[in-house]
């Protein structure tokens, strides 16, 4: 044992020399190159003074990012994660101007621009031979790995042997976009797990002709419900229940306030309503960790979880404190920075190529959007990775991740966009570094991918119409109509992590849905679902009601090219499906005449009929267009990948499983509802760990 210490100790040193030598060579190199930045005397030195120079000031620069940076990334946590992103660059370079100052040659300077130069290349060049040399020793590696995350146990019980659970969500990719990508070869970590890709392991006779890997894992559809965007499946998949979820945004008249799902307050109000409906702190109860979540799940540990960014909270559960364990290593955080500064740039071409080229359809993709893309397809995605990275390493039970970076990028481009592909590509080498890490860990680990709903493509309804929902809404009630529509702002999941670092509000209160009076409607939207609601009026309006207010309204919605259908409370029927032509279903009728539900899906009768129930559905519900040759739907967002009703790929995401767990369902059962998932996944922690959340009785099983 003493003998092994030995050869770790030596190891380690070694490795530290190597770098050392390397990055006192990039100092050498850069000072040859850069006009600014000199190691030596104006009059001139020896070659053997320089390399002295060179030396000790690498060595210092090393010794201050190890000690130094740490301290500062700590302290400036008090400070907006995207504003520590910028001041990267200045507190590297700074720490090299300090480097320099120390050198006890005294002649060694650089201009500060320069030096920002310098300290960053010196950074990720070490950061480079460090982690290659680090590759062919498993404990090295697994150190280095360790220092990604500041939420290594300490003094706390053995690791036990059973396996753990990681949970990846892929916000946004549907169920056929992750086929369509193993296909073509986007993903092949997960071709390799579906028994698709290439294994070198397999026996190759004189001529085996294409061999492929066996599977690992099972890949199973799922439907979401009636809403089918991030808030209302990842409450119910780590919560265990989305009652009263009717929409991304919904007007309750009980409280007059605009519910959000991406606003901190009202993140954290659904957290509480499904932990009081359930009787049960989460998915994650049980030595759990949430990572980039809206919601926290029950976990002990909870970093850039969207219902605790508002509140007071300790060391422990702080919703930034994943910044820090990231950003701790200057390598880290410079690679992050020019990583986010390429991304930036490649949305500023392609969305350039694509108005040259004319491409339909399009939206404005101009003003933050870039840094809105750059913050989920790089600093979240990395946070949040290396988060998970260290949550294994430090042997937790569960951990659930949510990355979003294809969701924004989809919203923008279009979910089969080429921006698309190469950011499933790119998630791809995230889950292969997971998996790779999970070799390293204390225990065993199961990973499972999943994600919470899919995307439809098609134009906006503004687009396609030159006017917004809002304003049909106020022609029908006969009210004035804005000559020139407005833009309705997007609800993508990426803008609220990037107004939650910047500890902005998510949205700028509700005045913005706010009418004039309170006898005009307020209409919402949530991708091709569109909600109206009457504030003047304290109860769920009828159509009979509305019919007497507004006589054109509700035949002015129902007969637009752009809806497909119109759910609302009925007194005779107690709740009716409209659609064009004088349609009208009542929903206890919608399977045996599915009427406007056509061509929605099998299950879309009971997805209206669920949302009927709500407490909190709005007087109208809409539902845009939908066409089932091509899977198009009309977003009422700015958005050309839209998610958040019924029609097209929205409402089939995918879940995928390692086949060492029970299946999903059984044969010729379908996985119907983000509350059907949430008790897959209780099931499959149980089989892992034994009881590590409450057990549920053969009564509770039965009624659920």
């Amino acid at each position: 044992m003493r003998a092994g210490r030995w050869r770790r100790a030596v190891s380690q040193a070694g490795r530290s020399v190597a770098v050392w030598a390397v990055s006192t060579l990039t100092m050498l190199v850069l000072a040859g190159i850069l006009p600014d930045f000199r190691l030596q005397s104006p009059s001139g030195d020896s070659a053997t003074t320089i390399g002295i120079t060179a030396a000790v000031g690498a060595g210092v620069f090393g010794v201050l990012s190890a000690l130094v940076w740490p301290l500062l990334v700590r302290l400036l946590l008090l400070v907006p994660a995207l504003v520590l992103g910028l001041l990267v660059f200045f507190l590297n370079g700074s720490l090299l101007l300090l480097a320099l100052r120390l050198n006890p040659s005294g002649e060694s300077e650089a201009a500060p621009e320069t030096a920002v130069i310098v300290a960053a290349v010196m950074s990720a060049v070490a950061s480079a031979t460090g982690g290659a040399l680090a590759v062919r020793d498993d404990d090295a590696y697994r150190r280095r790995l360790y220092r990604l995350s500041d939420r290594r146990r300490r003094g706390g019980p053995a690791c036990p042997p059973t396996p753990g659970t990681v949970f990846v969500q892929l916000d946004g990719v549907g169920h056929d976009v992750l086929g369509t990508a193993v296909g073509k070869g986007l993903m092949p970590t997960i071709a390799r797990w579906l028994g698709e890709g290439p294994d070198a392991d397999l026996d190759q006779g004189p001529d085996p002709g294409p061999q492929h890997s066996r599977p690992t894992h099972r890949l199973t559809p799922w439907s979401t419900d009636w809403s089918s965007q991030t808030g209302a499946s990842q409450l119910g998949i780590l919560h265990g229940s989305n009652h009263d979820v009717p929409a991304f945004r919904w007007y309750e008249k009980d409280s007059r306030e605009v519910m959000v799902c991406n606003r901190p307050t009202s993140a954290a109000e659904l957290q509480r309503r499904a932990v009081e409906r359930t009787g049960d702190g989460g998915l994650l109860s049980a030595d759990g960790a949430s990572r980039g979540n809206l919601f926290g799940g029950g976990a002990d540990e909870q970093a850039l979880v969207l219902s605790i960014a508002t509140r007071r909270r300790d060391r422990a559960t702080r919703s930034r404190a994943g910044y820090f364990a990231y950003f701790s290593d200057p390598a880290n955080a410079v690679r992050t920075a020019l990583s986010f500064v390429a991304e930036a740039a490649r949305e500023i071409g392609q969305s350039t190529r694509a108005r040259l080229r004319k491409e339909r359809p399009r939206v404005a993709r101009g003003g933050l959007y870039p840094f809105v893309r750059a913050f989920a397809t790089v600093v979240e995605r990395d946070v949040v990775v290396a988060a998970v990275m260290g949550d294994m390493l430090a042997g937790r039970t569960s951990v659930y991740a949510d990355l979003v970076a294809y969701d924004e990028v989809a919203h923008h481009s279009g979910p089969l966009s080429r921006d698309a592909e190469q950011v499933l590509a790119r998630l791809d080498r995230a889950l292969a570094l997971i998996e790779n890490v999970a070799e390293h860990a204390p225990r065993p680990y199961r990973i499972v991918v999943l994600s919470d709903h899919g995307q439809s493509p098609g134009e906006t309804f503004r687009a396609r119409y030159g006017l917004t929902l809002g304003d049909l809404v106020r022609a029908g009630c006969g009210l004035p109509v804005p000559r020139r529509a407005e833009r309705t702002h997007s609800g993508a999941e990426a803008r609220a992590a990037v107004r939650a670092a910047l500890r902005r509000p998510v949205e700028e209160g509700d005045e913005r849905y706010r009418p004039s009076r309170d006898s005009e409607p307020i209409v919402l939207a949530s991708g091709n679902l569109g909600l109206v609601s009457f504030p003047d009026v304290p109860h769920r309006m009828s159509k009979e009601e509305i019919d007497a207010r507004h006589p054109a309204l509700l035949s002015t919605l129902a007969n637009h090219p752009g809806i497909g259908f119109l759910l609302v409370r009925s007194e005779e029927h107690g709740g009716v499906v409209l659609g064009a032509y004088g349609a009208e279903i009542p929903v206890d009728r919608l399977d045996e005449e599915p009427g406007p539900l056509t061509g929605f899906g099998p299950g879309a009768a009971e997805a209206v009929r669920r949302t009927h129930s709500f407490p909190h559905t709005a007087d109208i519900m809409v539902n845009s267009f939908h066409d089932p040759a091509d899977g198009e739907v009309l977003a009422f967002e700015e958005q050309i990948g839209s998610h958040g009703g019924l029609g097209g790929a929205q409402g089939a995401p995918f879940l995928l499983s390692p086949l060492a767990l029970s299946a999903p369902v059984e044969d010729g059962e379908d996985l119907i509802g983000a509350e059907h998932v949430h008790r897959v996944l209780r099931r499959w922690l149980r089989e892992s760990e034994g009881a590590q959340v409450p057990l549920e009785t053969a009564q509770e099983e039965r009624a659920a």
